[in-house]
């Protein structure tokens, strides 16, 4: 009996520790970004002068294949978004017309395993 108690110890203990240190792959996969909007302030850029941007926050957006829409995301406070997805080609447009000129759309690859950084831009049309 007491051989039999050791024995699922032992068992416990074995793959309690295999199962602790063996660590996942990050296998998220989709796009994360941030959507900016330029210029925020009309008038003439000094030449040299970095053109004023900010985050454009609360930005609703849609992901769409060729097939069509596949997914919706809203952009934060710091305009900044997260989304998974499946790996594939895909279409970003915004869903609201906030400025005169079109918000996108944006062309993007998704691969298996990974998050896809982008970086998008949209223009408040002030001059």
């Amino acid at each position: 009996m007491r051989r039999k108690w050791w024995r699922l110890v032992l068992s416990v203990l074995l793959v309690g520790n295999i199962a602790t240190g063996q660590k996942s792959p990050d296998t998220a996969t989709g796009i994360q970004g941030v959507v900016t909007v330029s210029p925020i302030r009309p008038g003439p850029t000094r030449l040299g002068a970095e053109r004023s941007s900010a985050p454009l926050p609360n930005a609703g957006f849609t992901v769409a294949t060729d097939k069509g829409p596949l997914a919706s995301f809203t952009t934060g406070a710091d305009g900044k978004f997260r989304v998974s997805l499946q790996p594939g080609h895909y279409v970003v447009s915004m869903t609201e017309q906030r400025f005169p000129r079109p918000c996108g759309p944006f062309e993007v690859d998704v691969v298996a395993g990974k998050m896809t950084d982008v970086a998008w831009n949209c223009d408040t049309g002030m001059r």
